[in-house]
């Protein structure tokens, strides 16, 4: 899978349903026949959407974990929590599962945010008050995790 781009704003219907916005249909329309992998983020109050290849992926590094070591068990217990198997249907829509969308507090107004070969499926106010950087120096950040990276040919992280 490419790298998704970008953040749509939509609605959820009563049902829990989302219409996901053509131009992100687009970028995943590779994946639309396999499906996807929806589960709670790890670190965010959100809810993460992985292309079922994506998934694979990520269960494969997740299988090498011995299973006999209790810290490895209780993170693949707690990583696969609420995992579900869903897909876009024939009119666009993705159905949130209730327990994922209480987990994430989703209630009428949502944003599908990119994350890299995911995508991020959270509350909009609480989407909001993530990327706010009030609290946190996003330019310590960002020198912190990419500061030290200097692996591509031309010499540029």
């Amino acid at each position: 899978m490419n790298t998704i781009i970008g953040t749509y704003e939509c609605k959820v219907d009563a049902k829990g349903r989302l219409m996901v916005p053509a131009p992100l249909k687009k970028q995943i329309a590779s994946s639309l026949q396999d499906g996807f992998v929806m589960k709670r983020s790890v670190f965010q109050q959100c809810i993460e959407l992985y292309p079922m290849k994506e998934w694979e992926v990520m269960m494969k590094k997740i299988n090498k974990l011995n299973k006999f070591v209790k810290q490895n068990d209780d993170f693949i217990r707690k990583f696969t929590a609420g995992v579900k198997i869903v897909e876009i249907d024939a009119l666009g829509r993705l159905l949130i599962a209730k327990d994922l969308s209480a987990f994430a507090k989703i209630s009428k107004d949502v944003v599908l945010a990119s994350a890299v070969n995911i995508i991020e499926i959270w509350d909009k106010d609480l989407y909001e008050k993530s990327i706010e950087t009030t609290d946190l120096d996003f330019a310590a950040l960002a020198e912190s995790v990419m500061g030290n990276l200097n692996d591509d040919e031309d010499g540029i992280s």
